[in-house]
Formats: C-alpha cells, sequence, structure tokens
C-alpha cells in the first residue's frame, strides 16, 4: 500500500451524527462513555457538522471539555445548502467553533456537495474562506464531504487540487449502485492521489441486519463477527482511506466496533469473495437504499417521516414481514405525515444525498401499508 496523506491514522473514526438520546435530547452521559471507550482504545477522529442537531454541544461536553486538545482530532463541516446569504454560511464556522469550544478543527469539510448546490459554494467565495481560516491556523486539514457523480468529483477535484481529502459514500452494497456510484467516486478521488474518509460504511446501519441470505453466509464463515463489522472492514481496507465513520449510538454498537477494529485485518481473499457474492445478492434487491440522514425532512412542508416509512417498508421489501412492516408504519406516522400526505413537492428528492425516487416510494409504501 502506497504512501498518502493520513495512511497512519487509526481506521475507525466516531461520527457523531447519530448519537444516543433519551427522547429527543442527545444523551450526554452514554456519549461520555463511548467517548472514553473509544479514545482509551487507541482512536482519535471524531466527526461532527453544523447540521448534526444538538452534536456540537455534545461534542463540548463529551469530548473537549474532558480531553486535553492533543489527545483527539475533531472534523466539522459547513453546509452552504442551509444559508441563505453568504454571511450566513460563514458564520457557521465560527458557530462551530463556538458550538465545540475546539478552538480549531483538525478536518474541516464543505459539506454534502451534489448536482444542485456545488456552485453555490463558489457563488459564496466558501472555498477562498476555509483557505483563509487554515491560514489563520484555525482549520489544520481542507476536504469535502460528496454525494454524486463521477463527472463532478473530478471536476471539482481538478479545480481545487489544494483539497487534501474527500468524505465519500463508501460500502459493499452501493459498490456498482448507478445512483450512488461508489466505486467510481473512490476511483476518482484516488486518481487524484486524494484520501478518503468513508461516511455511511454500514448504509445508516442497514448492513448490520443485511438480508437474511447474506447474514448466513457472514454467520457460517465467522459466527461470532456482527454483520457490521464486515461492512467497515471491507471500506477500510480498500487503499487510500484516512479512516471509516461508524455512526455508533450506543455502548454495545461502539463495543462492538472496536472488537474488530483495535487491532484491524484488512479483508482476506476469502473474506472479500463472500463480499462479492452479497454484492450479487443485494443486485436484485428491492429494498429502498435509504441511509436515515434526514436531509429530506427538513423541509418538508407535510412533516412527513421519510425515512421512518422507508424504514417500515423494507421490513416487507426486504424480509416479507408485512405485519411488522404495517405496525412500525402505525408507529412512525402516529404523530406526524402519512405517505398520502405528500404532496409531490420534490422538495426531498433534491435534498436527498442518495438520489431515491422518494415520491414514488411513498406511493408505495401507501399502497402496501395503510
Amino acid at each position: 500500500m502506497a504512501d498518502y496523506f493520513g495512511k497512519d491514522i487509526p481506521k475507525l473514526g466516531f461520527g457523531l451524527m447519530r448519537l444516543p438520546k433519551k427522547g429527543v435530547i442527545i444523551d450526554v452521559e452514554q456519549t461520555k462513555q463511548m467517548v472514553d471507550m473509544f479514545i482509551e482504545a487507541g482512536f482519535t477522529y471524531f466527526d461532527t457538522a453544523y447540521v448534526y442537531l444538538g452534536s456540537e454541544s455534545a461534542t463540548k461536553k463529551a469530548l473537549v471539555d474532558r480531553y486535553p486538545r492533543d489527545a483527539f482530532t475533531l472534523a466539522s463541516k459547513l453546509n452552504a445548502g442551509v444559508a441563505p446569504t453568504e454571511k450566513f454560511a460563514k458564520k457557521e464556522f465560527f458557530t462551530s467553533l463556538e458550538r465545540t469550544g475546539a478552538g480549531y478543527f483538525d478536518y474541516y469539510l464543505l459539506h454534502a456537495f451534489m448536482e444542485n448546490n456545488y456552485e453555490k459554494y463558489d457563488k459564496f467565495h466558501l472555498w477562498d474562506f476555509v483557505k483563509e481560516q487554515k491560514e489563520k491556523g484555525l482549520i489544520k486539514h481542507v476536504g469535502f464531504s460528496f454525494h454524486a457523480g463521477p463527472k463532478l468529483l473530478d471536476k471539482l477535484l481538478t479545480e481545487h487540487p489544494d483539497v487534501e481529502f474527500v468524505q465519500l459514500q463508501l460500502n459493499y452494497a452501493d459498490w456498482e449502485n448507478p445512483k450512488v456510484t461508489s466505486r467510481a467516486n473512490y476511483e476518482v478521488a484516488r486518481k487524484h492521489g486524494k484520501s478518503i474518509v468513508v461516511m455511511e460504511p454500514v448504509k445508516g446501519g442497514s448492513l448490520a441486519k443485511p438480508d437474511k441470505e447474506i447474514e448466513q453466509m457472514f454467520r457460517a464463515y465467522a459466527p461470532d463477527m456482527s454483520a457490521a463489522s464486515w461492512a467497515i472492514r471491507f471500506a477500510a481496507s480498500l487503499d487510500g482511506i484516512l479512516t471509516v465513520l461508524s455512526g455508533m449510538s450506543n455502548v454495545e454498537q461502539m463495543q462492538d466496533n472496536l472488537s474488530y477494529m483495535k487491532d484491524f485485518k484488512p479483508l482476506g481473499e476469502d473474506e472479500q469473495e463472500i463480499i462479492r457474492k452479497a454484492q450479487r445478492i443485494l443486485g436484485q434487491s428491492s429494498t429502498i437504499p435509504c441511509t436515515a440522514c434526514h436531509y429530506c425532512t427538513e423541509g418538508c412542508p407535510m412533516q412527513i417521516p421519510i425515512p421512518d416509512i422507508f424504514s417500515a417498508l423494507n421490513l416487507q421489501l426486504g424480509n416479507g414481514q408485512l405485519d411488522e412492516a404495517k405496525k412500525a408504519y402505525l408507529n412512525a406516522t402516529a404523530d406526524c405525515g402519512k405517505a398520502t400526505d405528500c404532496i409531490e413537492c420534490g422538495q426531498c428528492e433534491g435534498a436527498c444525498p442518495q438520489h431515491i425516487a422518494i415520491i414514488d416510494s411513498l406511493k408505495k409504501a401507501a399502497e402496501a401499508l395503510e
């Protein structure tokens, strides 16, 4: 494996998007316990963002206020998509510094590039802005996160060769997915010599509970290894990986991830072949590839819990669990919009990093579950 930026960084990162909760509030005490376990195991990379509700403040309480600044590295992100003006967008950076109390960011990313928003980062002069903050010492390393295709990625990396890393959605389920283009994006990033931070290695948790045939195949080979371990090790085994973010939501998930990543071993050839079989199985799957990022729900005028509806529908589409799917659907829509309430405004589809046909999928959910 050739040298690259971040080669020696431990290959598990703590994604702070899906932190444990008590009701609707982040469970800071459990988060502290998870942070302690992570650091004690020798890991250092923490990832938050301006738009992760409550995450930056929880990061301050659970991490920054409790550890020396050189004991960890912290990443955060600036999202132009939620900014109505250039001034507002640039203020996100200083708000994130204030919320986290970190003093500076080791890694700072322009957030969630897609075909419908990338020009806004130029319009608001945000590339120059992050360079200025780096020159001031407020940012150590600059990158961006990306949710589009290889053509746009190649364009951005050609126009901004000083970017040090890129954050990509890479997992074995999306490796050849024509909408996510994991493999193609990975190859473009490596062609430009860029290191990669992996997001969604477990695809929003869905690969922790894969199709029954895949799970049986995994257990037959390694009975004591979780399905999630296969997904994270697949991503971490790729060349050029800076770290793999896992959005851990409880102590048990942290314990599982540390059990196989503390002494990480890349997938062997026999394990790679099992992954290839899983990919072939998934190529025939009819489940909805939602990662529950909730970008789609933020502007929904009907307050439809789209990711929760898709999670319910996938119980039926993936495993034929119609009764369980209907119960999950009723719970998901008890106090908010139903699938049939969709007015087809299209806001959700424009925000979806997975490029899901959300309107049609909601119609499918309504037909099957209402």
